[in-house]
């Protein structure tokens, strides 16, 4: 019998070898094999971000291309601006990549329980996320192309830009492409670690999802330095280092509210555990705590706009007062200033759309087996809903105000607290406020299509 058996050990390991690989991954990530709109919906955020991302690319290269004698600070806005506004759509790009985690998770521990190797199972990953952002990316080079022209009909300086201004070129698109691929390729093999380490805790729900208060320390860190750097702009002298630092300095913000944001709904979701007095207050706070960083995506967008708008708002205000006594050939540059802000708020509410609405109905998939338990021992379909807008709308008006705080700590070095409460910029702030809480509802309400059709098939669970 072992003499018989021998053999077939090598032809075994050897069959493990040439596992085929892109035909399992098609297998496993066709349609057929789940929700299309787990492949889809990531599809669309890869798309959004690479479209908005050589937009603004555009924007900045032109400003930069400028040889008049206002030209410097239009360069320095457009860091300004491309500052605030790549940090979240890098991170949409990242979480684009994590959509349909859960369930790729799922059947990847089970091929590792079944013996597929660590390797194998990473380069299944990796391919199949790289494909989707491919997919994606190009698709968003399409609607970067499409859009160039009402993009041009912008007006700056004397006139609109046109088309052919905001034009990057083919190097900076395939740039653009292999970094949006790049960050997929990353977020997967980092999201990959648990599956690698302990595929029986993931196939059992079994790892933890906790953030760390280092986060914190970290966060406060940065936005000390931020904030020191920022009162002492004038000894820089050189004004491109100023340019650069100012950016960074921005960028920095906008980063610390995306890595301070998952502790700070942890903290919030466990004093609003502690005092729950309804089921849905109950199940939306044990939902956060399950799962700090996928709540935390849930409300991201609206944050950094949150954050934004206290500078484009502050902004507004300091450009009206400006051109209350402002020389005629000075009025063009202050209407060029409130176009800039207005842009840039246009393209994070852009980013805000993109990021709630995948976000939401990724968040109905990643979570289908709660869903369809729920639905299965009684739980009536409006509880479920109030549960889901709980979950949303109460962790979102925290960070919201969170952000705007931040905001306002790292404008204040520039332009004074005076400039930060005038009317203008309330008015502003309030407005995005409004606009972003309309936008996660609308979400919400666009969405539950997407839960009836998980409640309808409970056996894809």
């Amino acid at each position: 019998m072992s003499t018989a058996l021998a053999p077939q050990r090598p032809a075994a390991a050897s069959a493990r070898r040439r596992m085929p690989i892109v035909r399992l991954t098609w297998m496993l990530s066709r349609p057929g094999a789940q929700s299309a709109a787990a492949l889809v919906l990531p599809a669309i955020a890869f798309a959004v971000t690479t479209a908005l991302l050589l937009i603004v690319t555009g924007g900045t290269l032109m400003f930069w291309s400028w040889r008049n004698e206002a030209a410097g600070l239009y360069q320095m806005l457009s860091v300004l601006a491309l500052a605030l506004l790549v940090v979240p759509l890098i991170s949409l790009g990242g979480a684009a990549a994590r959509l349909s985690a859960r369930r790729r998770d799922d059947r990847l521990a089970t091929l590792r329980l079944l013996g597929a190797t660590p390797w194998s199972v990473q380069r299944m990953t990796v391919l199949e996320s790289t494909a989707v952002a491919v997919v994606g990316a190009l698709a968003g080079v399409a609607l970067y192309v499409m859009t160039m022209p009402l993009v041009g009909l912008i007006p700056f300086g004397p006139g609109p830009i046109g088309a052919a201004a905001i034009w990057v070129g083919a190097p900076v698109i395939l740039a653009v492409v292999a970094g949006v691929a790049l960050v997929a390729a990353l977020s997967s093999v980092i999201g990959l670690r648990q599956v690698t380490i302990s595929p029986l805790g993931v196939r059992t729900r079994q790892q933890p999802q906790s953030v760390h208060w280092v986060r914190v320390l970290v966060g406060l860190a940065a936005v000390v330095v931020a904030f020191t750097v920022l009162q002492n702009l004038g000894v820089l002298g050189s004004w491109a280092l100023i340019v650069i630092v100012l950016g960074g300095a921005f960028a920095a913000g906008v980063a610390v509210i995306n890595l301070i944001g998952p502790w700070a709904l942890s903290v919030f979701a466990k004093v609003q555990l502690r005092s729950a007095t309804s089921a849905q207050k109950l199940i939306a706070a044990r939902g956060i705590l399950d799962n700090p960083k996928a709540a935390w995506r849930q409300v991201s967008g609206v944050a950094m706009t949150s954050f934004v708008a206290v500078v484009g708002g502050s902004g507004t205000a300091l450009a009206n007062v400006a051109s209350s006594g402002a020389r005629p050939e000075d009025v063009t540059l202050l209407m060029d200033i409130r176009t800039g802000i207005l842009i840039t708020l246009i393209a994070s509410f852009l980013m805000v759309a993109c990021s709630v609405g995948v976000n939401q109905a990724a968040e109905i998939l990643d979570r289908r087996e709660t869903w369809v338990n729920l639905d299965r021992v009684g739980m009536p379909r409006s509880v479920m809903e109030r549960t889901r807008s709980r979950q949303v709308m109460a962790p979102l008006t925290f960070v919201a105000l969170l952000s705007a705080l931040l905001g306002g700590v790292m404008v204040f070095p520039l332009i004074g607290i005076s400039m930060i409460l005038a009317p203008v910029s309330l008015l502003v702030i309030v407005l995005c406020f409004v606009g972003g809480f309309a936008l996660v509802v609308a979400a919400l309400v666009a969405t539950r299509a997407v839960m009836t059709r998980v409640l309808a098939q409970p056996e894809r669970v």
